[in-house]
């Protein structure tokens, strides 16, 4: 049997009821010592406009847009950066954003002449070179077959650029925000091939834009077939036209000079196309002259 007094145990039990005492009093709101002489803050004990008035109704916004309080959540470019601002780049606000899935209107653009506007109804893919059939699709024949949704990131080969030859500008927002997480709604670029059969000496694909610029690059076939898609929807919507609309290429894992927005035709053959922005641009010269791509 323990010696432990019934004094003791008295004491014991009375300090632990204080202690459940104080604790309760904290739950309930009781004030701390310092806030006493704490004045009311007038957005608590003052009824506020927004608590007087109707809002706008259902309709004000038929597409929704971010709170006024948010207007400096936004793409920015740097004017100096380039000679025109058809070709050039504005950067994603990094650093005003969570998550892992980035806003339709706040992915950053890179252009080399500026967004083309293409009417979905009068847009078309062709599919040619060393093919068993050559076809042209209609956005309503890409439409219609099995579509799939991946989330991919895209960036740019210049993203942190602006560090190469030590920092030039102040922020996050400048400096990396040439990449975007979004997304993606379209086909397999497979499928598409698939359909119009590749011959077995078909090792390259061509993809070409439909832009100003006629953006195009050579792509492995052996890519292709793995695991690019032919988008026409990002974050549950169709394309914004400035990230291709109606059509584009995702090509995952890749630079995003590869991922020709607004395509409009892609080509089979045997070797790359050396075209400009592979040639020009975006490469490296080898210690034996040789180019890398990127």
């Amino acid at each position: 049997m323990s010696d432990t007094s019934s004094a003791d145990i008295l004491s014991r039990r009375k300090f632990l009821g204080a202690a459940s005492l104080a604790g309760a009093g904290v739950a309930l709101g009781a004030k701390p010592a310092m806030a006493e002489g704490a004045k009311p803050d007038p957005l608590i004990t003052e009824v506020q406009d927004w608590n007087r008035y109707l809002g706008d109704g259902v309709q004000k916004t038929p597409y929704g847009v971010p709170s006024k309080f948010e207007k400096n959540v936004i793409r920015r470019d740097v004017s100096w950066l380039t000679a025109s601002p058809e070709s050039s780049v504005n950067f994603t606000p990094l650093h005003e954003l969570d998550g892992i899935i980035t806003p339709s209107g706040l992915c950053f653009e890179r252009h080399h002449s500026g967004v083309a506007e293409i009417n979905p109804a009068d847009h078309r893919l062709m599919i040619n070179g060393l093919v068993d059939k050559p076809l042209v699709f209609t956005m309503d024949d890409i439409k219609r077959m099995p579509r799939v949704n991946k989330i991919h990131f895209l960036e740019c080969a210049a993203n942190s650029g602006m560090e190469w030859r030590g920092a030039q500008l102040n922020g996050c927002q400048f400096t990396h925000g040439m990449v975007h997480n979004v997304m993606y709604t379209g086909v397999t670029l497979k499928t598409v091939l698939d359909e119009a059969g590749l011959k077995p000496n078909a090792k390259w694909l061509m993809l070409e834009g439909a832009d100003a610029a006629a953006m195009n690059r050579s792509l492995p076939v052996e890519k292709a077939l793995n695991d690019c898609l032919l988008a026409f929807g990002m974050n549950g919507e169709a394309l914004r036209p400035e990230q291709g609309y109606p059509l584009r290429a995702v090509i995952p894992g890749w630079e995003g000079n590869l991922w020709v927005k607004w395509i409009r035709r892609i080509e089979a053959g045997d070797q790359p196309w050396q075209t400009r922005e592979e040639t020009s641009k975006y490469t490296d010269l080898l210690a034996d002259g040789r180019s890398r791509k990127h």
